[in-house]
């Protein structure tokens, strides 16, 4: 098939065009968002490949991947086609409802034309999808192995714009995490974070938005991977960590209770907990090593590439019929 999507979310979208399918990424001059284009940093295959909005009328796409409302309008304007009557479509809803919760409205909801795919349950659990068809397909890793070394004392955060997003990032917690142990922050927009929350630089070091690869190598020296994410879907990082055989200390919140077992780290509602958990796994290597084994086996079982397009590939069968 000729899928057509946008580049919205790079891990999601490493995974997904791993498949059999051809991919179109729209591509304009600013590459903004609404045509940014392959990724530069997540190596991509030659079937993801680029078309200008003026391109895509004499593209034969057979379905559109709908990640966000003004998708429906593109493609109503550069393809003149309707998403769900005369052109097959998915909407795929990577993020956790947000507002006035549980009561959130699905901006899709109350229509049959074009199911919402949820990356999680919790998703499909919390948002108010009206009688709109919904399905879920879990996220899918393309593994980078099990690398693990732990050989650094130190805890690892991956999070993006932490500054702007704040609380729902658990940027707050950072402090109290850095006492417990030594914590490197990996990610975009981490510009003010020590200035933000009041952390020491010699405590808490940046890693600003580096390559995916050179990321999975350094998260794989630290001895342990943090999450502190109250808010959210359920973070592709967190998963990479575990595929790479880290073990895991995070909030026990949205999907992440039903992504870490027991034996792989620990859950809590508590961040003295969280806490204490860091600096027990930073003492023990041999204890972080043992969690870090059981959550890549956990990860590779729930959580694995060919699942994932399996489970896709029945989806766009379906909407495609």
């Amino acid at each position: 098939m000729k899928v057509l999507l946008w580049h919205v979310h790079g891990s999601w979208t490493t995974a997904f065009v791993q498949g059999r399918h051809e991919y179109l990424l729209p591509v304009t001059p600013d590459r903004g968002p609404d045509g940014l284009g392959r990724a530069r940093t997540w190596d991509w295959p030659a079937a993801a490949r680029e078309v200008t909005p003026e391109q895509l009328r004499a593209e034969d796409v057979d379905v559109v991947v709908l990640q966000r409302p003004r998708d429906l309008e593109l493609v109503r304007e550069w393809l003149g086609r309707e998403p769900g009557r005369d052109l097959p479509a998915v909407f795929l809803e990577h993020n956790a409802p947000d507002g006035a919760v549980p009561n959130t409205r699905h901006p899709l909801a109350d229509q049959r034309d074009v199911p919402i795919a949820h990356v999680t349950y919790f998703n499909q659990l919390f948002y108010d999808n009206g009688s709109a068809p919904t399905v879920v397909i879990e996220h899918g890793i393309v593994d980078p192995g099990e690398r693990y070394t732990g050989d650094l004392a130190r805890a690892a955060v991956v999070v993006n714009e932490p500054v702007r997003r704040g609380r729902y990032t658990g940027g707050d917690l950072l402090p109290l995490l850095s006492s417990a142990a030594p914590l490197d922050v990996f990610g975009m927009g981490l510009a003010g974070l020590h200035e933000r929350y009041g952390l020491d630089p010699e405590r808490v070091g940046l890693h600003d938005d580096p390559p995916q690869a050179e990321m999975h190598a350094e998260l794989a020296r630290r001895r342990v991977y943090v999450h502190p994410v109250r808010w959210t879907s359920l973070g592709l990082s967190l998963l990479e960590a575990m595929h790479l055989g880290m073990p895991v200390v995070g909030l026990a919140t949205t999907e992440a209770v039903e992504a870490v077992p027991a034996e792989a780290g620990v859950l809590s509602t508590r961040p003295e907990r969280l806490a204490a958990a860091v600096r027990e796994f930073v003492a023990d290597p041999d204890a972080a090593r043992l969690a870090g084994k059981a959550a890549r086996t956990a990860a590779l079982e729930r959580y694995g590439l060919a699942r994932f397009l399996a489970d896709w590939d029945a989806l766009l069968g379906e909407v495609t019929r």
